[in-house]
């Protein structure tokens, strides 16, 4: 990863404590924050003294002043530093800074972290910002922050939902300041400077003993967005340091001393011409009209490239190519942005939906759609979002799907296909200590590649993204029904029944499909080593420790992330690439269509500025495509770049890590077309729907009052209602609530809402509403009893495709528990039939205990800690059910 270095240009650092409260309880200890940061800061060659700015506000107007000051001169690097009380509601949403006369639940006398910090923030004119919130409930700040554009680093000194002990230590400054302090002045051994990243994983280290007021441990939290290098925020070092460059020395010398006399100097001339030139000068020295508002491009796409097309569409709107003057256009001023573009995506199935019930999407913006959802429950602003200008789907599969399920005439939307930005092959990932003797990593037909991962071989377990929610996932069954002798795909044809079904049955079930390949690989990250961190949950990967057993059906892009220690889903990036032996290696199947990625202009009928909507899109799509445009920004990702216009294929990058040896990829592997028709798309999934067989699943939800705090209840309803989209005709379901309102004493109640066994949607979809609306149960959940009597009904059935589907806040019935349950329920799950049960846990320790895990594991199920991603990873999981596929052994 590239180093930002902020040495000698203008930067500012606006350090504010608040230690002297009216009505709060004062923080003594923060009163020595700011001079021992600055003094910090100043030390280890980064900012001046007077580039640093101190702040004791004692009214919201001071903050607000101090930071507009901060964000309109700083042109390097800005840092914010924020240290006292912080508030939030009982939603745990907008985050309050708490300044000298701040009153709790008086928002006139505090300052809103979304309202007034980031949106100041967000007109900033310097190149990076980095924030640091030591406060409590720090780590709520996370949510607003992913919606603003400026490249912004967030250094969170808490957990979300946690208070931190801060404020009353000795003299000296806080705990926490005073590790920052520490790691700032004095380096960390091995490195010539102090990173972001750096200071981020040296205080979680530091503050590994500390507890917050809550008992749990006190972790830092940090997020970043819209920059994909790190700053540099200290050059000390234990080692002997490195002088500052010439350049530096110079550039801050002219900072200093040669700017403000050059800008003395040019006051005085400009003076005297005004004097001597009248109004002549005078109308030449009016200021540049101000730019009127761009127009707003949406661009939807799938989960795994939205990082990467985030990052593209910001270089865009900086780029000449958006800001220069254009014939026809004259009225706007140079260097205005033309577009702005709005990155945001959806799972396929969702995309699907949305397109297929666009009347209902484009009423629902224009303010005439119907008032409720469809008999399917399509809400199309809830899920994907807004009405797109434009969508990047992961392949020409997902575009000829969407068009297949949109009503022949009467749309209000008509799909353009441009053509690729990027192309990404189709891979599978087998262990770097298990490949295959006589499979050839180029070139194997997917025959080969079955019989040399099968039980009589190496015994990996097929691990595929789900079909109805994955590009990816549909393309590599296109790539197994189709090609699976490795023939090249045509244009006609269906695929045999019997093959579907056989490529089936060599995929591991249940739980073993994911919403995207991200997801998939984040699951099988190794648990141990020296670079293994938690996901972004807060917890470790799902299925971690399972890597050396497991052959991912994913792509190129996302193969390579993965070994490189990249981000990936959930999953944070590590420090470095992973062990040689933790890594996969990328074998291609033959002719199975790689990833192409086609940009979809997206036309809306009754759209007033059609014409120049049309023309923005179109000019996004040429700089995408182009060389010295978007190109190299998708292929320094990983992505394999699209022919030119003489229709040869550019080599990636070197800055590709496609490039580096660690990625495991193999760049002589060919760009294979997608060249399948519609009706093979089609023909694909009827054979992937008719190779599964029926499935059961029963939601068990927790319903206690407590399920209402802390923001907790509408991720829990939202993953409900995914899970719903899940079923149909042949995949039904039963809802079941604990506990159960008309018997408080009984521990094994549950009130059984919907029937197991039901078809449609709907009954559930209301119930849910019902619980929406406040229909919870005012006593403790005992979630072993309510499993137990759910597993008990679910192991009447023979069938071995079912599963239990458990959301819950927090097991409540542990101190009036019968004895014995916890042994009675391991042993019922472990009795045949298979009754995997995958767990939805939003309490304040995730995933990470004793009894879920020991559930995870002899149900052979999965827990998902929640958070954003929750509802699609948990369809993911609940769309393999019922796959024909063998059980996870």
């Amino acid at each position: 990863m590239s180093e930002y270095d902020a040495r000698g240009k203008i930067n500012r650092a606006l350090l504010i404590g608040v230690h002297d409260y009216a009505t709060l309880t004062r923080l003594p200890a923060v009163a020595d924050n700011i001079g021992e940061l600055s003094r910090a800061l100043t030390a280890t060659d980064l900012f001046t003294d007077d580039e640093i700015t101190p702040c004791r506000p004692t009214a919201p107007e001071e903050l607000s002043q101090a930071l507009k000051t901060a964000a309109d001169e700083a042109r390097g690097l800005l840092l914010v530093y924020f240290s006292g009380h912080g508030w939030v509601g009982s939603d745990g949403g907008d985050l309050q800074l708490m300044v000298g006369g701040s009153v709790p639940r008086q928002s006139h006398t505090t300052v809103s972290w979304q309202d007034a910090v980031l949106s100041c923030l967000d007109s900033a004119r310097a190149e990076r910002i980095v924030i640091v919130l030591e406060c409590c409930y720090a780590g709520n700040a996370g949510g607003a922050f992913h919606s603003h554009r400026k490249p912004m680093s967030l250094l969170m000194a808490a957990q979300p939902n946690r208070r931190i002990f801060s404020g009353e230590e000795p003299a000296g400054g806080t705990v926490f300041t005073g590790a920052l302090v520490q790691i700032l002045e004095n380096g960390i051994p091995g490195r010539r400077f102090v990173t972001f990243e750096d200071l981020v994983r040296e205080l979680r280290v530091r503050l590994a003993g500390e507890r917050t007021p809550m008992g749990d441990v006190w972790e830092p939290r940090s997020a970043k967005q819209n920059t994909v290098d790190d700053v540099v925020l200290s050059f000390a070092t234990p080692e002997a340091r490195v002088p500052t460059p010439p350049r530096v020395r110079l550039r801050r010398r002219f900072n200093q001393h040669v700017r403000p006399r050059l800008k003395l100097l040019l006051a005085l001339v400009t003076a005297l011409v005004l004097i001597a030139a009248g109004l002549v000068v005078r109308q030449l020295l009016q200021p540049l009209p101000d730019c009127p508002p761009a127009l707003e491009l949406r661009l939807l796409t799938a989960p795994e490239a939205e990082p990467t097309l985030r990052q593209a569409a910001f270089d865009y709107e900086m780029s000449e190519a958006n800001t220069r003057p254009l014939q026809g256009e004259g009225d706007l001023p140079a260097g205005c942005r033309r577009a702005q573009i709005t990155v945001y995506s959806a799972a396929k199935d969702q995309i699907d939906q949305g397109f297929a019930a666009a009347v209902r999407w484009q009423g629902e913006a224009l303010g005439t759609g119907p008032g409720e959802p469809d008999d399917k429950g399509t809400d199309p602003l809830y899920r994907p979002g807004p009405q797109p200008d434009l969508w990047i789907p992961e392949s020409t599969a997902d575009y000829e799907e969407a068009r297949r399920g949109m009503p022949a005439t009467g749309s209000p939307a008509t799909l353009h296909d441009t053509g690729p930005v990027a192309y990404s092959p189709l891979v599978v990932g087998i262990p770097a200590g298990k490949r295959p003797a006589d499979v050839k990593r180029v070139g194997a037909s997917w025959q080969d590649l079955l019989t040399g991962t099968d039980s009589g071989h190496q015994d990996l377990k097929l691990l595929r993204p789900s079909p109805v929610l994955s590009g990816t996932g549909l393309l590599h069954t296109i790539g197994l029904y189709l090609a699976n002798d490795g023939s090249h795909i045509g244009s006609a044809g269906s695929p045999d029944p019997a093959l579907a079904e056989g490529a089936e049955q060599r995929l591991s079930a249940p739980g073993s499909q994911y919403a995207d390949s991200t997801e998939l690989l984040c699951s099988l990250r190794p648990a141990t080593g020296p670079d293994t961190v938690a996901t972004a949950t807060g917890q470790a990967p799902a299925g971690a420790g399972r890597g050396d057993r497991s052959a991912p059906l994913v792509s190129e892009k996302s193969l390579t992330d993965y070994n490189l220690g990249r981000a990936v889903g959930s999953c944070p990036a590590l420090a470095g690439p992973l062990a040689p032996d933790d890594r996969y290696v990328a074998y291609y199947p033959k002719n199975v269509p790689a990833l192409d990625h086609p940009l979809i202009r997206v036309d809306w009928r009754g759209t007033t500025d059609a014409t120049a909507r049309q023309a923005a899109v179109d000019r996004f799509a040429d700089w995408l495509r182009a060389p010295d445009g978007g190109r190299p920004v998708l292929t320094a990702q990983g992505y394999r770049p699209v022919p030119g216009k003489d229709g040869t294929a550019p080599a990636p990058t070197p800055d590709s890590p496609l490039r580096s040896s660690r990625a495991n990829a193999d760049l002589d592997a060919p760009v294979v077309p997608f060249a399948a028709g519609t009706d093979q798309v089609a023909r694909v999934l009827d054979g992937y729907d008719k190779a599964q067989r029926p499935s059961r699943l029963l939601l068990l939800m927790d319903t206690s009052t407590s399920m209402a705090d802390d923001g907790k209840l509408p991720v829990a309803l939202g993953a409900a209602g995914r899970a719903l989209e899940m079923v149909g005709a042949r995949h039904t379901y039963g809802l079941w609530t604990f506990p159960d309102r008309a018997h408080p004493g009984d521990p094994d109640a549950v009130r059984r809402v919907v029937r197991l066994g039901t078809a449609e949607a709907a009954p559930g979809k209301a119930a849910l509403d019902k619980i929406a609306k406040g229909d919870l149960v005012d006593h403790g959940a005992a979630m072993e009893e309510a499993l137990t009597a759910a597993v008990r009904e679910m192991k009447k059935s023979s069938g071995g495709n079912q599963a239990i589907v458990l959301i819950m806040d927090e097991d409540d019935g542990s101190l009036r528990r019968a004895a014995g349950v916890e042994q009675r329920l391991t042993a019922l799950l472990k009795e045949k039939p298979a009754v995997p049960v995958l767990t939805l846990v939003l309490g304040k320790a995730g995933c990470d205990t004793f009894v879920l895990q020991g559930l995870a594991g002899a149900s052979r199920g999965q827990c998902v800690p929640g958070g954003p991603q929750a509802p699609d990873l948990l369809a993911g999981l609940i769309a393999s059910i019922g796959t024909a596929g063998k059980e996870d052994r």
